[in-house]
């Protein structure tokens, strides 16, 4: 694909979505942290509704830290994996008020050190929390970018690597969203609407399906 087909593909998807965000809520970086972690194997809607109820009684690191892995986890029950989850988030906000003044650190191999924090989850913070130009590569975006043939790739990491590479700097900030939001409601994985898809003109995919 060539860049005059990834500025069209961004453009369309600027117009639709000019805001772009993550569905999951969160009123500060830390309360992001906690509810990406949350999302591993887990829908932003059940994060959404355990950290409804969370962070009223604990939004700080000092305040999760002291409800502990076995006050921590009744609050997160519903989600998948919550027993390692809970011993991460424990441990991460240890980390946090210990050696980084209980504030999210802002560079990659500072999150990539906290329990429970990949490569993925710190570009979300990254991008999402700091307005870094940063992009995630989740299921979604994966998908969407092998699909359409806008960054192809055998791994997350490869196609993350060719999506900041390809992509043009005026869509970095919000490519992330644009592309993970476009995977999940139209590029879909098993029926992609493609007779609802705003950017089918340049999509590869689009072109195996007529042939």
């Amino acid at each position: 694909m060539n860049n005059k087909k990834r500025t069209a593909i961004y453009s369309t998807l600027r117009e639709r979505m000019p805001a772009p965000t993550t569905e999951l809520n969160y009123a500060n970086p830390f309360e992001l942290l906690i509810a990406v972690i949350l999302s591993a194997q887990a829908t932003d809607v059940s994060v959404n509704k355990a950290t409804d109820k969370l962070y009223p009684v604990a939004a700080t690191p000092e305040a999760i830290l002291a409800l502990g892995v076995a006050g921590l986890k009744p609050y997160i029950r519903t989600i998948g994996l919550f027993n390692s989850k809970a011993e991460n988030i424990i441990k991460t906000c240890r980390l946090l008020v210990e050696q980084h003044a209980s504030e999210v650190p802002r560079t990659r191999a500072e999150l990539e050190a906290l329990p429970g924090v990949g490569r993925k989850t710190a570009n979300v913070i990254l991008n999402t929390a700091f307005g870094e130009p940063t992009i995630a590569v989740d299921t979604h975006i994966f998908r969407v970018s092998n699909r359409t043939g806008l960054a192809k790739g055998k791994t997350p990491l490869e196609v993350e690597k060719r999506l900041v590479k390809m992509t043009p700097e005026e869509f970095m900030k919000d490519a992330h969203h644009w592309l993970i939001l476009h995977g999940r409601y139209t590029c879909k994985a098993r029926k992609p609407l493609c007779g609802e898809c705003s950017i089918i003109e340049w999509c590869e995919y689009r072109k195996k399906v007529l042939e």
